[in-house]
């Protein structure tokens, strides 16, 4: 992997045109190359082997400079993004094609600000790393989309503050091709009284990884985690979600599904950490999966770590098959057995893409889930 970046990170640098973002740039390729990418020696990545990631030939895609100007008044956020927490988040700091986006305090948007990333050139690496400013009682929807036509490698980070009483709806669609490779990482800072509602759609690239952190840095406020990932053939889905209630009274709720088929592998482990101080912290937890045969397979390991008694938390993990009493009894109301199948898998899935308040994207992913079971219910 070093020999292949090297000389790609060295011309990307020659173009670096802000100091500081030069030196942070070259620190975080040192990081990179000390530590390359993690393995399933490291604890979180236990269930994920990236090794076929390292084993590709990969052409760094173009970079489109930013404004300096514009980047400099992000300056304080991207100087605080932790990109030694593993390889990945190293590398994408080191060739970040940087976007930036403000949302203007006291303004409420009616049109999402959409921000599609593209991979469509055959083994390329592509570097997104996009930062948001929701400002003081704003807001805003912002719909995050990732889709590809062959072999490439997205390697994305996202950082989000959602200041003081603003409120920001987040949907990330996920839907590059079957031979991609896609990491994700997505770091979420609340303010006070502010409202964050996230819903994550998983069902592209051949191996997908998203991490997803969200800190309370302030009392009040609320966040939704939600998320769906729908696999068939052998595509690997992992989810870590980590929720700081670093605060008192804030209420976080977390709902992730998913539907695997044939000999897919989904990972989700989701910690929620309350810190001694944060009392009155409201957190819930929910994971569950439907496997459609019997070779797909889960790990599923949702986590609490509570250092304050005055909290309410809950959480739990399912993984199962289709309940046979509800499939019969849609049987004897004149179904046939396939369509019944499909129909409630497509009502299992269904919770989470109800969410999406686009009516155009939500059509889309409704008909990429039928697509998926082969199936039109109206038929």
């Amino acid at each position: 992997m070093l020999n292949q970046f090297t000389e790609q990170f060295k011309e990307s640098l020659k173009s670096e045109e802000n100091a500081w973002l030069r030196g942070l740039r070259a620190d975080a390729f040192s990081f990179f190359s000390a530590s390359g990418f993690p393995t399933v020696q490291n604890e979180d990545w236990k269930y994920t082997n990236v090794g076929k990631v390292g084993s590709e030939q990969w052409k760094v895609g173009g970079k489109s400079l930013s404004d300096p100007e514009l980047i400099g008044a992000f300056e304080a956020l991207l100087k605080n993004f932790d990109y030694k927490r593993n390889g990945f988040t190293a590398l994408n700091l080191a060739f970040a094609d940087i976007v930036c986006i403000r949302i203007p305090k006291e303004t409420k948007l009616e049109k999402p600000i959409e921000v599609l990333l593209t991979g469509d050139d055959e083994n390329t690496a592509n570097f997104p790393h996009v930062l948001i400013i929701a400002e003081a009682g704003s807001k805003a929807r912002i719909l995050e989309t990732y889709t590809s036509l062959g072999k490439n490698f997205t390697n994305t980070a996202v950082q989000i503050v959602v200041e003081d009483n603003a409120n920001l709806t987040h949907y990330r669609v996920q839907k590059e091709s079957a031979e991609a490779f896609h990491i994700g990482t997505t770091d979420v800072t609340l303010g006070r009284g502010s409202l964050y509602d996230s819903t994550n759609i998983n069902l592209g690239a051949v191996l997908s990884r998203h991490d997803i952190n969200v800190k309370f840095s302030a009392e009040g406020g609320e966040c939704f985690v939600d998320g769906l990932y729908m696999l068939n053939g052998s595509q690997h889905s992992d989810t870590h979600s980590v929720i700081d209630h670093a605060m008192p009274n804030c209420v976080s709720h977390q709902t992730y599904k998913g539907v695997l088929n044939d000999k897919s592998r989904g990972v989700f482990n989701g910690k929620v950490f309350v810190r001694e101080n944060a009392s009155g912290t409201d957190a819930k937890q929910s994971n569950k999966n439907l496997l459609l045969s019997n070779e797909a397979r889960v790990d599923t390991k949702p986590q609490l770590e509570i250092f304050n008694d005055d909290v309410k938390c809950a959480h739990g993990a399912t993984v199962g098959q289709l309940e046979e009493e509800e499939l019969f009894y849609l049987l004897t109301r004149g179904l046939n057995n396939e369509l019944a199948r499909n129909l409630l898998t497509y009502g299992f899935a269904e919770e989470i893409i109800n969410k999406i308040g686009i009516e155009s994207i939500k059509k889309q992913l409704d008909e990429a889930v039928l697509n998926r079971l082969n199936a039109n219910l109206e038929a």
